[in-house]
């Protein structure tokens, strides 16, 4: 049950690895260097509209891997420890699998229609996880717990 987990926050790591050559490759690439000039230090923010959107993509990825994958660490975590079956492990795997075509459709292709598609086909795998989480926490025989 932690494979996956384990899977997407390695997956996190790499996006995170494509920023670098994606962000600092555009800014490179900039004409006009002095849009970030007078600035003590640039934040991703501030590249918004300064170098191609395509170049930010990555960045916008990583940021997603950053929010509703928490809930799927939790459920993964809580499936982990009351006990997990094969239906829990399966709905990881396909949670993580459309994670990352989810990313890798933002970053090289980035059209919203069937990004959303991939988000919503995450979320139910993520709906199923976080229910079973609930069911086997609420519904679980407390004798059955190692002591």
């Amino acid at each position: 049950m932690l494979a996956p987990a384990a899977v997407l926050i390695v997956w996190t790591i790499i996006v995170l690895f494509l920023i670098i050559p994606a962000r600092f490759g555009a800014i490179a690439k900039l004409q006009d260097k002095s849009v970030l000039s007078g600035k003590p230090g640039v934040r991703g923010g501030d590249l918004e509209g300064v170098i191609p959107d395509r170049a930010n993509w990555p960045a916008h990825n990583h940021t997603h891997l950053h929010e509703q994958p928490t809930l799927f660490y939790a459920a993964s975590l809580i499936l982990a420890v009351v006990g997990s079956g094969e239906v829990d492990v399966l709905a990881a795997w396909i949670y993580v699998a459309i994670r990352i075509v989810h990313s890798l459709w933002q970053m090289l292709v980035n059209t919203i229609p069937v990004r959303f598609a991939l988000f919503l086909l995450s979320s139910i795998a993520l709906i199923v996880l976080a229910v079973r989480a609930v069911i086997a926490t609420l519904f679980a025989d407390p004798g059955a717990l190692p002591t």
